[in-house]
């Protein structure tokens, strides 16, 4: 018998390897899409998600499995987890400076001496709800608070009062720009930190990453007294792949007696450019008891980030004896991923919910949960004026697509909504019966709502609550309002664009 010829071994061989390398290729694949199924029915998730991924890694070998790792696993309980007992921590630390003989007392005895209740019968409800949901954040009274439209109003206001700080400035944004503007807001902190005062400046650094990597930050570091701190849960150096958990607070403090709050951040479309408005988008200037609310807020991050001890965060320094400065009652509404639900997507349904007679709800990002959706078709359904106002052209092409795949729900319940003109609109407000407004920075989409650190505030003063909405009225003046039966027309493809958008909200 011959024996077999080089070619046929190696033939033979090679025939093999395919065999093999067939066979581990499909192990692989059964594998992975086995662990991403057994994953998804442990780690309980919206049914749509799970599904989704299950389709994505059976449709799509190696690949699927490889995305559902990077982008679909929830890491977030976890390092939620962690900023929650840091939060459980300072608390402790709080209250423990608040007994008798520690030097928080005094303080305490005035917050709980402005604590109060909603006057109006229609919003106790409500304030009962958010009592519950929100037991470190009492309703204070006592406050005094006026809106700022753009950063035409917002930024001369901010810049007078870190100049005219004595003892110390705590400064939080989400994006500090790589322009004009983040420059001059760094150089205002290192003159007052070079003349004494302490200052510690909070920033995301995902959604600072242009004034990151172009230096300008770095140039900064280093300065006696001016503490510069990024926020980040990501890091992959230790293996931090999660970007999920990004800080959107934008918030000032200066000396614990006055503050700054709402959507704007330090970047220069918040200004006119030549013949370019600015954006729309409102901040908040507020005195009272409530400062002392933000304070906490900011200083609870500053020593998750950092650890800089209880001891020096907590003083009497930080926390003067607050001063009743106007009529106002507000609440601060810190929302994160923590705690067994989601606190601000619970604020939100539950203020939708108590509505009598009007909701006026705008935002630059409608993709909320389903259950915020259905608060607002049952509202309207009710008959409730339903009224929302969003953008008339993104600046995320993908998320006002996304959210106008809510529209024809929300339509054929009676709802209205408005698409205002540009300049692109940034603001976040909803108010409730002319007697309850919800503001600050969180968006109506799931991001806000669920992902993001966010800082609203309710709000119960009839003449704030009445100011702030003739400014939205304003808005609603520059929008184009859609119709049920003109919106049902439009092209099968833009429909199909949307609703590819609204399916990665879930995963997004």
């Amino acid at each position: 018998m011959p024996l077999p010829t080089l070619a046929v071994v190696a033939a033979d061989a090679a025939e093999w390897f395919a065999r093999l390398r067939t066979l581990f290729f499909c192990c692989a694949h059964a594998l992975s899409f086995a662990l991403v199924t057994l994953h998804c029915l442990i780690y309980r998730r919206e049914p749509v998600s799970a599904l989704l991924w299950i389709f994505l890694s059976l449709a799509l070998p190696i690949l699927g499995p490889l995305l559902f790792l990077a982008f679909g696993v929830n890491r977030v309980p976890l390092k939620a987890w962690r900023k929650r007992v840091s939060d459980q921590e300072f608390l402790f630390q709080r209250r423990r400076r608040e007994e008798e003989a520690m030097p928080l007392a005094y303080w305490r005895a005035l917050r709980d001496a402005v604590a109060a209740e909603p006057p109006a019968d229609s919003v106790r409800e409500l304030n009962l709800t958010l009592n519950a949901l929100l037991p470190d954040f009492p309703l204070l009274g006592g406050n005094r608070i006026e809106t700022l439209v753009t950063g035409e109003e917002a930024f001369p206001r901010l810049e007078r009062a870190i100049a005219a700080a004595r003892r110390h400035i705590h400064l939080q944004t989400f994006i500090l720009g790589n322009d004009a503007v983040g420059r001059r807001f760094l150089d205002l902190l290192r003159d007052k930190a070079a003349a004494g005062v302490t200052v510690r400046f909070l920033y995301d650094r995902f959604g600072s990453t242009p004034a990151l990597w172009s230096g300008l930050i770095r140039r900064y570091r280093g300065l006696p007294r001016l503490q510069l701190c990024g926020w980040t849960q990501a890091n992959p150096i230790k293996r931090q792949f999660q970007i999920n958990l990004r800080n959107h607070r934008k918030i000032l403090i200066v000396d614990g007696e006055q503050a700054f709050t709402g959507g704007l951040n330090l970047a220069l479309n918040n200004l006119r450019r030549g013949d370019r408005p600015p954006d729309q988008d409102y901040h908040f200037a507020l005195r009272g008891p409530i400062v002392q609310e933000l304070q906490y807020s900011f200083l609870r991050d500053w020593y998750f980030m950092t650890d800089e001890p209880a001891d020096v965060l907590l003083s009497e320094a930080h926390f003067p004896p607050p001063r009743p400065a106007g009529p106002a009652l507000i609440r601060v509404v810190d929302g994160g991923p923590h705690g067994a639900g989601d606190t601000m997507a619970d604020v939100f349904f539950a203020a939708i919910a108590s509505a009598r007679r009007q909701i006026l709800a705008l935002t630059p990002y409608f993709a909320p949960t389903p259950d915020i959706v259905r608060a607002l078709r049952s509202a309207a359904l009710r008959g409730v004026e339903v009224r929302l106002i969003v953008p008339a052209r993104n600046n995320h092409v993908y998320a006002g697509l996304a959210g106008r795949a809510l529209y024809d729900e929300l339509l054929s319940s009676g709802a209205r909504i408005f698409e205002r003109r540009p300049p692109f609109i940034h603001a976040k407000a909803l108010i409730v019966d002319d007697t309850c407004a919800l503001i600050g920075s969180a968006n109506l989409d799931v991001r806000s709502l669920r992902l993001n650190y966010e800082t609203n505030l309710a709000v119960y003063d009839e003449n704030f609550v009445g100011n702030l909405k003739r400014v939205v009225l304003q808005e609603i003046a520059q929008s184009e309002e859609l119709n049920l039966a003109a919106w049902r027309r439009r092209p099968a493809a833009l429909r199909l664009a949307e609703n590819f958008c609204s399916l990665l909200t879930p995963i997004l």
